[in-house]
């Protein structure tokens, strides 16, 4: 028997933590909770999408009891120029069948309804305090925390505190990112009737739509924009470099401004009211940036282990948290039963992780994030490539017209027709 507080203490009440949480102590674990927000949610932002295959793992039922918003069955990606934009809109059966479907969330909600999970499978919780340090025996070991004047301890610590990985940088010894692999995000929640969305979104009654931006939204820099449908609300935000908003004079909240009233994105929330205002760092790095994650005592979940990736096309974040989190628990509870809660002990975390969807699609896309680094002309360029070349194949003045390819030749051409293929080629091998 082990004369600790708590079999487990997790930090952190995301996705990662909650689901932790649960699965812990629906093993028969004792649960310690810690959440240095108010209540689950209170501090956490996503552009607003989970994709549904790990939370089913999890709860098999979920979509009869979670607070979902819209089933997202359109897809559509648009490059943004100051006055023009030019989209892709893709809608499939296969987007909404069991398996590959994915719904847009507000966090507040659906990390409330994870908190009650875990607390109605027998998790205690703490909110609105934070674990200011990890506390540490004679070897080295992490043995439970320290919140305000309180010490917990504990056979296991699952450290799920989010991006801002404090607890990993301070007391873990691991670095903290570089400002290339970490953005700022930042996201308004914008109230309207549903009947108005599915109108101006061209949806069925119900559906969703999920839509990322690029190009002027973020100033021509690295980043993006994103926009969720919920019920009765619209998500829209976007997602910047620091690396890059600290080289340029636009700070990130004029960048805000200026999307808003993009002459594509005004209409879209034209008589909203604006209900929700939150700002928050989002991992960038990929692969390259996950730091080690498990140590004598102690598994990082979630964000804090920079499990979250972003394509440009497709942006993941919560199905890591949901499965890393799961399986962190699976891996403590193991190891407390084998009574070897060492990094050896917990290796199983590892296993579970290089043998699932997380590291591999991480490892897959590893050269991506470098990728958009560099590719500067993607954001500033290329959408003022792709105005001109579709006000060539559109406008028409009474003019006698060339040839399709003699009218987009001198476009291409006078961006360097050979590095254009450089830059593509090098994108799609990384993709």
């Amino acid at each position: 028997m082990s004369d600790a507080d708590f079999d487990i203490i997790v930090v952190g009440s995301g996705c990662a933590g909650a689901v932790a949480a649960y699965v812990a102590a629906s093993a028969g674990k004792s649960v310690l909770v810690v959440e240095r927000g108010n209540y689950a949610g209170a501090k956490n932002m996503t552009g607003g999408r989970i994709y549904s295959h790990s939370l089913k793992e999890v709860f098999p039922d979920f979509e009869s009891e979670a607070p979902l918003e819209r089933k997202i069955t359109h897809e559509r990606i648009a490059m943004l120029n100051s006055d023009s934009e030019m989209t892709i809109d893709f809608t499939s059966p296969v987007l909404a069948e069991e398996g590959k479907d994915s719904y847009s969330v507000l966090r507040g909600p659906f990390d409330q309804w994870l908190a009650e999970k875990a607390e109605g499978a027998g998790a205690e919780y703490i909110c609105g305090i934070a674990v200011e340090e990890l506390l540490k025996d004679e070897s080295g070991k992490v043995v439970g925390i320290r919140a305000g004047e309180d010490e917990i301890t504990s056979q296991v610590v699952i450290v799920a505190e989010g991006t801002n990985t404090l607890l990993s940088e301070r007391c873990l010894g691991n670095a903290r990112p570089a400002p290339c692999q970490m953005a700022v995000g930042i996201k308004e929640v914008f109230e309207l009737p549903a009947g108005v969305i599915e109108d101006r979104f061209l949806l069925p009654e119900g559906e969703g739509a999920a839509m990322l931006f690029v190009g002027d939204c973020t100033n021509g820099h690295v980043g993006g924009g994103f926009m969720y449908a919920n019920k009765e609300s619209i998500s829209l935000g976007l997602v910047a470099t620091i690396s890059t908003t600290a080289e340029q004079d636009m700070p990130v909240y004029q960048m805000m401004e200026n999307f808003k009233n993009h002459p594509m994105v005004a209409p879209m929330i034209r008589g909203a009211k604006m209900v929700e205002h939150s700002g928050h760092m989002v991992p960038e790095g990929g692969y390259n940036m996950i730091p080690r994650y498990i140590f004598d005592g102690c598994l990082l979940a979630g964000e804090t282990a920079g499990f979250c990736m972003n394509l440009g096309y497709q942006v993941r974040g919560m199905d890591f948290a949901v499965a890393s989190g799961r399986m962190a628990a699976e891996a403590a509870c193991e190891a407390i039963d084998k009574g070897d809660t060492s990094a050896a002990g917990l290796a199983s975390y590892k296993t579970k992780l290089e043998d699932s969807f997380v590291i591999k699609d991480l490892q897959t896309f590893q050269a991506w994030p470098a990728t958009m680094e560099h590719w500067d002309r993607m954001f500033s360029e290329y959408p003022t490539m792709v105005r001109e070349i579709f006000n060539g194949l559109f406008a028409v003045d009474g003019k006698p017209q060339q040839h399709l390819a003699k009218r987009m030749m001198p476009i291409i051409k006078k961006r360097g027709l050979f590095s254009l293929f450089k830059e593509i080629r090098k994108a799609v091998k990384a993709l």
